[in-house]
C-alpha cells in the first residue's frame, strides 16, 4: 500500500515511512491509495472471529510488506486485548463501550498500534524518534500510556491548560521517564496549529525525526477501523445499523466511513456534534467555514477546524451529495448533554459521558424520524473522566475504576507554555 499526500506535492511513501512522518512534507494528510475490500466469505465468518484476527485483516493491506506476519499478529493482538462490548441502553438503542483500555478511553487502540509500529521500526532508527501531540484530552493520555517506556521514542504532549479533565490530565502528566507534557495557555487548536508549525519547520526537523500521535497520523487512524468490526461481530438484527460517532477531530468517524467504503455493512452515519459544529454546517449546507473551537461540556470535541475532515472530503470525491446522503450532522447543546445524561441514568441506571451522551441524543433525535431503524453509538470514555460534568447532573459520585485508583494522588508534571510557536521551538531545539 502507498500513501499520498492530500496536498498532492510530496512523493508516495509506505506505511512506514507514512508512520514515521506522521504528516507529509507538504504539510497535507497521508490517505491511502486504494481502499481495500472485505470478502464476502470474510464478513460471513466475521461473529465468530477473534478480535485479533478481525484486526489483523482488516489492518494488513495498508501496513504490506512493512511489517512481517508475526510480528503484525502480535500488534494486532495487544492492540485490542480489553472488552469492547455492545451495550443495551432501550430496546433500539446501544452503545459501544469503548473504554475498557488501560486509560479508559478508545484512543487506547489507535495509541497501542502506533507505539508498537514504531517501537519495530526504531529498531532500524539511527536517530530516537519525537513523537509530537497535540491533545484535546483522551489523546494525551493514551499516547502516554501506549509509548511509555518504548526504547528510541521520546514523546511530547501538548494540552490546553484548564481545558482537560482532572483525570485526563493526571493521565498525561504523572508517569515521567519519556513523556514530557507541554500545558499551553490557549485551546486545542492554539496546540494543534503548534503541532502543525514544527512539522514544516526546518530548523526543528533537522535536528529531531518528529512524528504525530495525532490521529493525523495514518497509524492512529487506520486501527479505528476495528471499533466498528467489533460492533458489527455483536449486532443481531437484519437491518444494517445506524451509528452515531461524538465528533471532534473526526477521525473516528472518518475511519467508519473507510471501514463502510470496504463493505461493512452500516446504513447511516450520523456526525454528533457540540456547539463547535462546522462539518454538522457543511453536512445540512455544503459550505464549510472553520471557526475558533468553543469551551463546551464535552471538551475533546472542542475543535473548530477539524483535521481529518479532508481525508472523509477526499473517501467521497468532494461530492457533498455523496456524503450527506451517508452521513447526516447533528449540534447538540450543553444543556441538552446534561439532559441526556440525566434522563438516560435515571431512567435506565446507564452512565453515559458527555461525549456519548452527545451522540446518544443525536441517535434518539434521528431514531425518533425512522422509526424502523435501530443503532448505536459510541461512548468514548469513561464518565469517571469528566465528574465535574456528570456528579452535578446526577446528584452522586461516579465510582473510580480500581485502575486509576491510584493516579488521582500523584504529582502533575508539566511546563507551562504560551500558545506562541517561538516558545515550542526553543524547546525542542533544547
Amino acid at each position: 500500500m502507498r500513501y499520498y499526500s492530500l496536498n498532492h506535492q510530496s512523493p508516495t511513501v509506505d506505511f512506514r515511512e507514512a508512520t514515521i512522518a506522521g504528516q507529509a512534507p507538504d504539510g497535507g494528510l497521508y490517505f491511502p491509495e486504494q481502499i481495500p475490500r472485505f470478502s464476502a466469505e470474510f464478513l460471513t465468518r466475521l461473529p465468530a472471529l477473534p478480535r485479533a484476527e478481525v484486526a489483523y485483516e482488516v489492518i494488513r493491506p495498508y501496513v504490506g510488506a512493512c511489517i512481517p506476519e508475526d510480528e503484525l499478529r502480535r500488534i494486532c493482538a495487544e492492540t485490542v486485548d480489553f472488552e469492547f462490548p455492545l451495550v443495551p441502553v432501550s430496546d433500539r438503542i446501544s452503545a459501544l463501550e469503548l473504554f475498557h483500555g488501560p486509560t479508559l478511553a478508545f484512543k487506547d487502540v489507535g495509541a497501542r498500534f502506533m507505539s508498537r509500529c514504531l517501537g519495530y521500526f526504531s529498531r532500524r532508527q539511527a536517530a530516537p524518534i519525537t513523537v509530537l501531540v497535540a491533545t484535546s484530552g483522551d489523546t494525551g493520555g493514551a499516547v502516554a500510556d501506549g509509548f511509555l517506556g518504548v526504547p528510541g521514542v521520546e514523546v511530547v504532549i501538548l494540552y490546553p491548560s484548564g481545558k482537560v479533565s482532572p483525570l485526563q490530565e493526571k493521565q498525561l502528566t504523572t508517569l515521567g521517564q519519556n513523556i514530557t507534557a507541554l500545558e499551553v495557555r490557549g485551546n486545542f487548536d492554539d496546540c494543534q496549529q503548534l503541532v502543525k508549525q514544527a512539522f514544516l519547520d526546518a530548523t526543528v526537523t533537522q535536528r529531531r525525526q518528529l512524528t504525530s500521535a495525532n490521529s493525523i497520523n495514518v497509524a492512529r487512524w487506520l486501527p479505528q477501523q476495528f471499533y466498528y468490526l467489533f460492533a458489527l461481530q455483536q449486532w443481531t438484527h437484519a437491518a444494517p445499523p445506524v451509528v452515531a460517532v461524538p465528533s471532534g477531530n473526526f477521525g473516528n468517524l472518518c475511519a467508519g466511513l473507510l471501514a463502510h467504503a470496504s463493505g461493512l455493512p452500516i446504513g447511516h452515519f450520523i456526525a454528533a456534534c457540540n456547539a463547535n459544529d462546522a462539518v454538522a454546517d457543511y453536512l445540512r449546507t455544503g459550505a464549510f467555514a472553520a471557526r475558533p473551537a468553543v469551551a463546551t461540556l464535552s471538551n475533546a470535541m472542542d475543535v473548530g477546524n477539524p483535521s481529518n475532515f479532508g481525508r472523509i472530503l477526499e473517501l467521497f470525491g468532494q461530492q457533498h451529495a455523496a456524503l450527506s446522503a451517508l452521513v447526516s450532522g447533528a449540534t447538540i447543546t450543553d444543556a441538552d448533554t446534561q439532559a441526556t445524561i440525566r434522563r438516560t441514568y435515571q431512567h435506565t441506571s446507564y452512565l453515559p459521558d458527555p461525549h456519548g451522551a452527545v451522540a446518544l441524543l443525536a441517535l434518539e433525535n434521528h431514531l425518533a424520524e425512522h422509526p424502523d431503524a435501530r443503532g448505536f453509538f459510541l461512548e468514548t470514555a469513561h464518565p469517571i473522566k469528566f465528574p465535574e460534568v456528570v456528579e452535578p447532573v446526577i446528584g452522586a459520585a461516579v465510582p473510580v475504576p480500581d485502575s486509576v485508583q491510584g493516579l488521582l494522588s500523584k504529582p502533575k508534571q508539566s511546563i507551562l507554555l504560551e500558545p506562541r510557536y517561538e516558545a515550542l521551538q526553543e524547546f525542542l531545539l533544547r
